[in-house]
Formats: structure tokens, C-alpha cells, sequence
């Protein structure tokens, strides 16, 4: 665990050292934010409108949330580093590392983006009340086990980034699929809440990424409930043991590739 901390740290220190890059991709993000802002301000004729029991307000940040968790990880760099690594070889050169493959990539891209977070929360939180005049009615226990779903998410879609990222031992090239990820996420998980898609998707939607990875703390941002929060949480634990292990699978896969062929 130590060697791990010490990765996390290490990245932590490398991004404070160039904190101008987090600032300078950080106008995208807020670009996004506002055409987003303006889709809902449209779609709602009325302000007090209630649109599938949410109202204009709650989908703005509904919209941050989501547009955060999305933004701050990054998942392009993640996936295109592993896939990368697997193509030039320098994985076989890891796999005597006294670490986890795993672990390391898990650890050094929460390190790399606790400090881009911090800002990005900052920034959504202000941008968003610009927006809306007012803030979620949490109460700090409701924000405690908020800030728990929204850091078990991050884990989760690194996780998930870095499944897509090892498919390189079995294809070509990685990246088409994260690019079919990424508007997965987009389409059915940024936008628009489960509750605005037919009944038949939003069943399979609840048993998705989506729920546990934009949903769940949007939807607890914007209109928190503790036995749904107590769901989503358990959800967000069980989909960490099944992404953690369908990594080690792909991995250890795809490191019997690189011996059987020489690698």
C-alpha cells in the first residue's frame, strides 16, 4: 500500500509542478458546461417546470456532476498510455516491477488528477451557481456520503479505462473502443438522467457503468436519499471487486500472450 501512496504523491507533486496545463485545458471544460446549461435552459419553457420530477435546476447540476466526473478523469491519456505500453513492450519490462501493473496505472492517474479535481470542482461549483442562484439542500452528513459515491466513481472509471486500455494484448489498437466508451458515457450517462430514457433501457442502464459512475452522485447531488445512497454505494463496492478482476484476467491473459510469443 505504501508504494502505491508513494506514486499517488509523487504524481500529485509532478501536477502541482505544471499546474499552468490543468488551467489551460480547463476552458473546454467550462465551453461544455455552458452549450450544456443552455441545451436545459431551452428544453424547459419554464424554470419551475418539472421534466421526469426534475426541474431546470436540478438538471444544471445534474450536468456539472456528471460533466466533472467525465472531465477531470481524462480517460483518453489513460488509455492511450497502457495501450501504448502494450504495443512498443515496455509492459514486459513492468512485469518484474515490485508493484501491481494494475495498481501502478490506478495510482499514478489518481494522483495525476486529485490536484485537476480540486480545481474543476471549484470551477463547476461556481459556475454552476451562477447558473441556478443556489446551491443542493445538503446538510453535512449529505455531503460526507456524497463526496464518498463521487470519489468511489472515479476508481471505478479508471478501472474501467484501464480494461479498455489492456484489450490492446488481444487487438490492434485499443483506442476505437474507448472512443465507443466515451459516447456510452455521453449519450447515457452525461446528458440525461436514467429516469429520461424507455423503461426497458433504464433497467439495463441500473445494472451499467452509468449508475454507478454518473448517475448515482449526480443523482445524489441533486436529490440526496439515504437508502438510495446506501444502494449505490454497495453497487459502486461490488462494481470495483468486478472491474479490479476482469483487469488482473485481461492482464494475465495478455502477459501469457507476450510469453508464448516471445515477447
Amino acid at each position: 500500500m505504501r508504494k502505491y501512496l508513494f506514486i499517488i504523491k509523487s504524481e500529485v507533486m509532478s501536477t502541482l509542478q505544471y499546474i499552468g496545463n490543468v488551467f489551460g485545458n480547463i476552458v473546454g471544460f467550462i465551453i461544455i458546461l455552458i452549450i450544456l446549461f443552455n441545451l436545459w435552459n431551452y428544453l424547459y419553457s419554464d424554470p419551475n417546470e418539472l421534466i421526469n420530477n426534475y426541474s431546470m435546476n436540478q438538471m444544471i447540476w445534474y450536468v456539472v456532476i456528471t460533466e466533472l466526473i467525465w472531465s477531470i478523469v481524462g480517460g483518453r491519456s489513460l488509455v492511450n498510455a497502457i495501450s501504448d505500453d502494450v504495443k512498443s513492450g515496455s509492459v514486459a519490462y513492468k512485469i518484474t516491477k515490485p508493484y501491481s501493473y494494475i495498481g501502478y496505472f490506478l495510482s499514478e492517474h489518481l494522483g495525476k488528477i486529485i490536484v485537476k479535481g480540486i480545481i474543476y470542482v471549484i470551477i463547476g461549483l461556481i459556475i454552476g451557481f451562477i447558473y441556478t442562484k443556489s446551491f443542493p439542500d445538503l446538510d453535512i452528513i449529505k455531503i460526507l456520503i456524497f463526496l464518498v459515491i463521487f470519489s468511489l466513481s472515479f476508481i471505478i472509471n479508471i478501472l474501467t479505462l484501464i480494461i479498455i486500455g489492456l484489450f490492446a494484448f488481444f487487438i490492434e489498437d485499443a483506442k476505437p473502443l474507448y472512443w465507443l466508451y466515451s459516447k456510452f458515457i455521453l449519450v447515457l450517462g452525461t446528458i440525461f438522467p436514467i429516469e429520461f430514457f424507455p423503461s426497458i433501457l433504464q433497467k439495463i442502464l441500473y445494472f451499467s457503468p452509468i449508475y454507478v459512475i454518473n448517475y448515482g452522485p449526480a443523482k445524489m447531488f441533486v436529490n440526496f436519499d439515504y437508502t438510495e445512497s446506501l444502494k449505490i454505494f454497495v453497487a459502486q463496492l461490488i462494481y470495483i471487486i468486478f472491474t479490479y478482476f476482469i483487469c488482473k484476467i485481461l492482464y494475465e491473459r495478455g502477459v501469457k500472450k507476450i510469453n508464448v510469443n516471445g515477447g
